[in-house]
């Protein structure tokens, strides 16, 4: 997908998977990982979640990505806050706290800058790719991950051929192939989700599932 699509979607304010509370499979999901106070933690795709507010209360230090400005400047406007704003090589940098959100490519982020990255919240980021653009985005992003980084990934699994993404289904085979050495995932749950999303019944979707797996680097 071109950037200028998911540009397109904030300016019209067209955000479906935005959610306006924090995802529950990460309050779940996360303390498992034993991420130590003040570790660093990526957020890719991150859009204005209220998931990053949660993780810097978890007392980590918070790293997204987004390409839509927009997207950065609402979540620290909704929040009350006033970010400090500074451009790079990646993009232009808005930061308050514990939290930093690049306005830039996810694809571009070199391992010079996520050294010290420990952990990674992909929520909305693998599953709004499409196939194609999937394996560069492990090639690129999370081969620059450092050795050790832990993360927790969430992805939705449903027949692809009856309703067109984004978001799209990313089945657990897909993941093993991606999260191959030096990367391990390991399922930890699968459940049904489709009675929760009305708008997936309305477009024919006959089954949906969400997963959510831990990701380790070895």
């Amino acid at each position: 997908m071109q950037p200028d699509f998911w540009l397109q979607r904030w300016q019209n304010g067209q955000i479906g998977f935005h959610r306006s509370d924090v995802m529950p499979l990460l309050q779940k999901y996360w303390p498992t990982l034993a991420q130590p106070t003040g570790s660093r933690v990526l957020v890719p795709l991150c859009g204005k979640t209220l998931d990053m507010h949660w993780l810097a209360a978890q007392g980590h230090r918070v790293l997204g990505v987004e390409l839509s400005s927009m997207a950065a400047e609402q979540f620290f406007a909704e929040a009350g806050l006033v970010p400090q704003r500074q451009r790079s090589q990646y993009g232009e940098h808005y930061s308050a706290g514990p939290i930093e959100i690049i306005c830039g490519d996810a694809f571009a982020l070199d391992a010079e800058l996520l050294a010290d990255v420990a952990g990674v919240y992909d929520r909305a980021a693998l599953i709004a790719l499409p196939p194609h653009l999937r394996q560069h985005y492990r090639d690129t992003l999370y081969a620059q991950l450092p050795v050790g980084c832990q993360g927790v990934l969430i992805t939705l699994e449903y027949p692809q051929d009856e309703k067109q993404g984004p978001p799209f289904s990313v089945e657990e085979t897909e993941v093993q192939r991606l999260f191959a050495t030096p990367w391990h995932a390991r399922l930890l749950e699968r459940r049904d989700i489709l009675d929760q999303q009305p708008d997936f019944r309305a477009d024919g979707v006959t089954a949906l599932s969400t997963a959510v797996y831990r990701l380790q680097r070895q």
